[in-house]
């Protein structure tokens, strides 16, 4: 119950007090994050943390001049992978073996597989499927976040393309797929802080196929 009552605590947060998440709650929550399941174990996808004031200034234009973007203690970039290249498949494939310390007949197969499909693939294509795969690391990030107690505002509404060119992410084949900034709410000046949560019911959201 415990972690649905966090839940239930958490909203994005529409206005924050500037007040700084002690590293070790940042720690975690990126930890929530390098944890989180992707496709085939790739993880495509890299997290920045923008913790430099005048960054923050230079991206909340390009954000809606959501005020968030500055008033966040932290914020983080999630950066999906341009594409899917030879390179960054045998990375993990290779990371693998090296900590189980074994080859796997059935693994390597799989890793053939791979190459022989993802780097074929158009940009745009492998470019849609990582950031369906950050947006599972984003999604643990936003529920550790309201474990540790902290407020996280999920940010669609931003140009990638200006983000990208602020944090030089596409020098570093990656792409911007979505915004979280980390902080503490500010209940003054937050409109939706004391507003009931409004979610579907669970009849109307679950069906059960016996």
């Amino acid at each position: 119950m415990e972690l649905l009552d966090k839940l239930n605590w958490r909203y994005a947060a529409k206005a924050m007090n500037g007040v700084k998440v002690a590293e070790d709650k940042i720690e975690r929550i990126l930890e929530a994050a390098r944890l989180a399941p992707t496709s085939s174990g790739l993880q495509p996808f890299e997290i920045i943390v923008v913790k430099n004031q005048e960054i923050k200034e230079q991206i909340r234009p390009v954000a809606w001049n959501q005020s968030v973007i500055t008033d966040c203690s932290h914020r983080l970039v999630f950066g999906a992978w341009n594409t899917y290249t030879a390179e960054r498949i045998n990375y993990m494939f290779d990371l693998t073996n090296e900590i189980l310390g074994f080859k796997n007949e059935g693994w390597e197969n799989y890793r053939q597989m791979l190459l022989g499909s993802y780097p074929q693939k158009s940009e745009e294509e492998n470019f849609s499927h990582a950031t369906k795969q950050a947006y599972i690391a984003f999604s643990q990030s936003v529920i550790a976040a309201a474990y540790e107690g902290v407020d996280a505002t999920p940010i669609e509404g931003f140009e990638p393309g200006a983000v990208d060119k602020i944090l030089g992410l596409r020098e570093k084949g990656l792409r911007s797929a979505v915004l979280l900034p980390i902080g503490y709410r500010n209940e003054s000046a937050d409109w939706l802080v004391n507003l009931r949560k409004v979610r579907k019911p669970m009849k109307d959201l679950v069906t059960v196929i016996e």
